[in-house]
């Protein structure tokens, strides 16, 4: 009976009707099944949809992959140039800079291959290929070979993406792995064969004044003028194939890579994505939503903004402690403004009284079909937010003070082993231990780690996370601070950062010189270490035990949702996997009054500039290049240079450079941000309201070849005028 209405969901969520939205980040497998050529077609698709996805012969999706860990970039050469975001490339950028060389501030441009930089540890990886498991999630189901509940787990998906790896052609191919994932919240499962390219080198990025230019000011808002790229490309061995770093290795040559059109862009001009979005919750009800709001938003706003307050001081201190922190705090502050912006827009955009109605029609829908599974499970999934509300926001508190907050900490489980060996005079595992924390050592007090403006972080978050948790659920520690430091925050994190065996070098060389078990025990940060992890682990279980059916309850609710809105296709929640949009490029009126036009030009980059702003900072060259009209080929009909455009294409966080391309499959621009007034749509849609923020590709290449000097870079491209 279950494997009947998986099968009755599959066909009614691709199912069609015509119908004015541009909802959906599509599934590239489905899109045949769904008809979605006709409605693409129907807002200015030209191309052939079987040359956007196939998987019998190569198509755009090849020149598309995943950026790093949670990006998406584009192909844009034979060569193996990629094009992302700045604020994708930001870490690269940020790992080769220093107070010497501060690529940062002043950008960075390879004129040939040899000047392009190794990037250790970043990645690009492309899908080689799409399979639907479905049948065989539900055959394992029914033979019992694992429970319903247990084919949402890792460990199952990651069991059986293996096993279909060990039979498949590509076994032995190299790079290749694969990731099995649920859809429709487990109602469609997909295996996707992934390839991996580990040597990845920056080759240019504009200075951070053109690529952030507006910083947090305009982050997420509209009008902008962000020249948001950088650019990368992939080496391989000789014959092709992903490769560890070597100076041996030669820039990939590529199945496939995207052309670039000047031909510019007018109003309602048709305009898709390909991307990885990283998540929507378009299924929540209204209780989850109030959730989010609360348990996730609230908390994450509180804490990033009493951590960035301190930062933000710091790295306008010290040119060092910017290039340090300037990634970390990029990373933070964005879904801190998101995170505010999205409460504001459910309010706004009345998503809850939405969700509400949806609520009201899917209980009429549930008696008409008499079905008692859909006719209960929105109340059981409301009982399910009552109990684990107090557990999540607990849980955010706990992961943007002690996880994403405060960085110092020792291993306190190298640190228990070596205690160990040491009372049982175990020669060989002392020895071991040691060199364990050596190496725990050397990465905590990495280049990046500043170890006095993270003393100054814990003396703002730890007293915050007691403010806003009950005193009986704070890790152990806190005990520590109230009996022996009667309470007071700022000795105990002097006595932590100062005294600990990893506070520094010499404290650390010290008890190697003579480590001893009862050095061990005393020590603060290894006591502090060992409490955050039994309170992380207690908060773990807790919320396990609360998620207890919340899976197959959502498996059902969306199941007879999608069934409520048949015959229209509806698409899954985003899960960092491939996915199409498609939308027009647009204006829009947030308010009463007032009008965006779909694009903006270099003229506001000169009206937003304030030189005692970092935010708005112009170079003197961009300048030089404004005043004299220096465009070439990149300018407008009148003249203007363009810099950023709107559409109505449906992404969210993981379509950041994501290619945005004409009606012919014609790179024009790269997506980078959403507008504020729709922060609400990875929750719910406003076909009204949401925008997509793109780099027009002209500013691109303008900034590439005029600013930067790179021709090489624009010769090896292939441009359509």
């Amino acid at each position: 009976m279950k494997k009947l209405k998986v099968l009755v969901l599959a066909l009614l969520c691709t199912a069609f009707s015509p119908v004015k939205a541009d909802e959906g980040m599509w599934l590239l497998q489905l899109m045949q099944e769904q008809n979605l050529a006709d409605r693409m077609k129907a807002q200015g698709l030209k191309m052939d949809i079987a040359d956007i996805y196939n998987p019998n012969q190569l198509t755009l999706k090849d020149a598309v992959g995943i950026f790093g860990r949670g990006c998406t970039g584009e192909i844009i050469s034979p060569n193996g140039l990629i094009l992302t975001n700045h604020h994708c490339g930001y870490d690269a950028i940020q790992q080769h800079s220093s107070v010497e060389h501060d690529y940062l501030t002043d950008g960075f441009w390879a004129k040939n291959y040899q000047e392009e930089l190794p990037t250790p540890g970043l990645t690009f990886k492309f899908v080689e290929r799409i399979v639907d498991i479905t049948a065989k999630v539900n055959e394992d189901i029914a033979k019992k070979k694992v429970t319903e509940t247990e084919s949402f787990g890792a460990d199952y998906l990651k069991e059986l993406a293996a096993k279909e790896l060990k039979k498949s052609d590509l076994k032995k191919a190299p790079g290749i792995s694969t990731l099995a994932l649920p859809f429709y919240e487990g109602n469609k499962f997909y295996l996707f064969f992934i390839k991996t390219y580990n040597d990845v080198r920056m080759v240019a990025a504009p200075p951070s004044s053109i690529g952030k230019f507006g910083g947090e000011t305009d982050n997420w808002m509209w009008p902008r003028h962000t020249c948001d790229f950088s650019v990368f490309r992939i080496y391989a061995d000789k014959e092709g194939n992903p490769a560890d770093y070597s100076p041996e290795n030669v820039p990939l040559q590529v199945k496939k890579h995207l052309s670039i059109s000047l031909k510019g862009l007018q109003e309602g001009d048709y305009a898709m994505i390909m991307g990885f979005p990283g998540s929507t919750s378009r299924y929540l009800t209204e209780s989850e939503v109030k959730l989010r709001m609360t348990a996730t938003n609230t908390p994450r706003i509180e804490v990033r903004e009493a951590r960035q307050a301190v930062l933000k001081s710091e790295m306008a201190a010290s040119d060092k402690v910017r290039i340090q922190y300037a990634s970390k705090y990029a990373q933070s502050s964005n879904y801190w403004k998101n995170s505010i912006g999205m409460n504001k827009a459910i309010i706004d955009n009345q998503v809850l009284e939405t969700k509400a109605q949806q609520e009201k029609n899917f209980a009429r829908f549930s008696r008409a079909k008499k079905n008692v599974q859909y006719q209960g499970v929105v109340e059981k999934i409301d009982a399910y937010v009552a109990n684990i509300a107090p557990i999540m926001t607990q849980n955010t508190y706990f992961n943007e003070v002690f996880r994403s907050g405060i960085e110092f900490e020792s291993s306190y489980k190298a640190f228990s082993d070596l205690k160990v060996a040491l009372l049982k005079n175990k020669k060989k595992d002392i020895a071991k231990a040691i060199e364990t924390l050596k190496k725990d050592f050397a990465a905590v007090h990495n280049k990046d780690y500043n170890h006095e403006v993270d003393r100054k972080v814990a003396k703002v978050l730890l007293p915050l996370y007691a403010e806003k948790i009950a005193a009986d659920k704070l890790p152990a520690f806190y005990k520590t601070i109230q009996e022996k430091f009667d309470g007071n925050y700022n000795a105990y994190v002097d006595a932590l950062y100062n005294q600990s065996i990893f506070a520094n070098e010499a404290n650390f060389n010290q008890f190697l010189s003579n480590p001893t078990a009862e050095a061990i025990q005393s020590d603060l940060m290894v006591q502090y270490s060992a409490a955050k992890a039994a309170a992380r682990k207690q908060l773990a279980d807790a919320m396990g035990k609360a998620n207890t059916d919340i899976n197959l309850l959502h498996k059902t609710y969306v199941r007879g949702l999608c069934e409520m809105y048949a015959p229209t296709p509806k698409a899954p929640d985003a899960n960092f996997t491939i996915r199409l949009t498609y939308g027009n490029v647009k204006s829009y009126d947030p308010k009463d009054g007032i009008h965006y036009k779909y694009y903006t030009t270099l003229k506001g980059v000169m009206e937003k500039e304030d030189p005692t702003n970092p935010e708005f900072v112009v170079p003197a060259k961009l300048k030089e290049l404004y005043e004299a009209k220096d465009y070439g080929r990149y300018a407008l009909a009148d003249g203007e240079m363009p810099t950023c455009f709107l559409t109505t294409n449906d992404i969210t966080g993981g379509n950041s450079g994501s290619p945005v391309m004409n009606g012919n499959g014609e790179l024009i621009g790269t997506a980078f941000d959403g507008n504020w007034e729709s922060l609400s749509g990875d929750i719910n849609f406003d076909n009204n309201l949401q925008r997509c923020i793109a780099v027009d590709i002209r500013y691109v290449l303008f900034i590439i070849e005029k600013l930067g000097g790179c021709k090489n870079l624009i010769d090896e491209m292939t441009i359509i005028e």
